[in-house]
């Protein structure tokens, strides 16, 4: 039976750090992470891609303020802004993945899907907002957007006097529409979904789907897909080729292998950073609790080689018991 894979792309495949992010950038380093990615095309997968959103929606709302300070336009709220970045992004990776595969002459459809995830109305993260976007500013101008438009905003701790806004980040309950994404990728469609993590809607007393002013995690919200969808794999892909202990420190030790145990107790002793890496440590979690065969954290230059990339399941396989004792 041929294998479904869920991939998350990371930031870094589609925007890097030091980019000042045109579409010219964008376009080659997706074209870039689609190249080391066309094996799993050719071993005859399945596939669906996910991917973030963060710097372009932070432009999306540059933008809205922009139009509003100058020509009067009204600003959308936040899943507005959400559903255009999907909307943005999936046009390009789906463009760009044409391409690459016809150099590689291989035929498949592509869809992009634009993605409703439900969340909770009444999650605590809309009491405690922590998801920064946006440009960085100074307290002067934070102070006066929070006077004018009730936004609120966090001091950057990389950043001395430097402040960016902050929005909800409920937790996923559910992805819309993933019979359309399952149906769709089982007939051999490389669909694009879960943009930005999806745009946030809840449900009301009525039946009603309404729109949440927040942001969902991306890779927590595409293991839930993953899920849904009874993915076989579920990639998580990101700038290092393995997931650490001590990372950046003298006494480093890349982890080839995981199961449940172990990371469960590396993430209640705070081994992740939860800026990074432990959101996407949670996200492979939860794939494989609920019954995914294995979590994968690679960067995409090292997916293709196998001895890369921090292969996480809910036991060890007998070869593997040794490693951490």
């Amino acid at each position: 039976m041929t294998k479904l894979a869920v991939i998350a792309l990371g930031g870094n495949a589609l925007l890097r750090n030091n980019q000042s992010g045109t579409i010219e950038e964008q376009e080659a380093n997706t074209t870039e992470t689609l190249e080391n990615l066309i094996f799993l095309v050719k071993e005859g997968y399945n596939l669906v891609f996910t991917h973030g959103n963060g710097p372009q929606v932070g432009n999306i709302l540059l933008r809205n303020d922009a139009g509003e300070n100058q020509y009067g336009v009204p600003q959308m709220p936040l899943d507005i802004c959400v559903a255009d970045s999907q909307g943005g992004i999936g046009y390009m990776i789906e463009r760009c993945l044409l391409n690459v595969l016809r150099k590689h002459n291989l035929k498949r459809n592509v869809l992009t899907l634009m993605t409703l995830t439900e969340v909770n109305p009444n999650d605590s993260a809309f009491n405690n907002p922590t998801k920064r976007i946006g440009k960085m500013m100074t307290k002067e101008e934070a102070d006066r957007l929070n006077k004018e438009k009730g936004w609120i905003f966090k001091e950057e701790k990389k950043n001395k006097d430097g402040y960016r806004r902050v929005v909800p980040s409920p937790e996923p309950k559910s992805i819309m529409n993933c019979e359309v994404v399952e149906s769709n990728a089982r007939a051999g469609t490389i669909v694009i979904a879960v943009g930005g993590g999806g745009i946030p809607v809840y449900t009301d007393e009525n039946g009603l789907v309404r729109p949440s002013e927040a942001v969902v995690d991306k890779d927590l919200a595409s293991s839930i897909l993953a899920t849904q969808i009874k993915a076989d794999e579920f990639y998580v892909l990101t700038d290092v080729p393995f997931v650490y202990l001590n990372y950046g420190e003298d006494n480093e030790q890349k982890l080839e292998f995981l199961n449940h145990t172990d990371t469960s107790k590396y993430l209640e002793t705070g081994t992740f950073g939860e800026g990074n890496m432990a959101p996407k440590i949670r996200a492979a979690l939860s794939f494989i609790e609920k019954g995914g065969r294995q979590s994968i954290i690679t960067e995409s230059k090292k997916l293709e080689d196998k001895s890369f990339g921090t292969k996480i399941t809910m036991e060890y396989d007998e070869k593997d018991l040794h490693k951490y004792d």
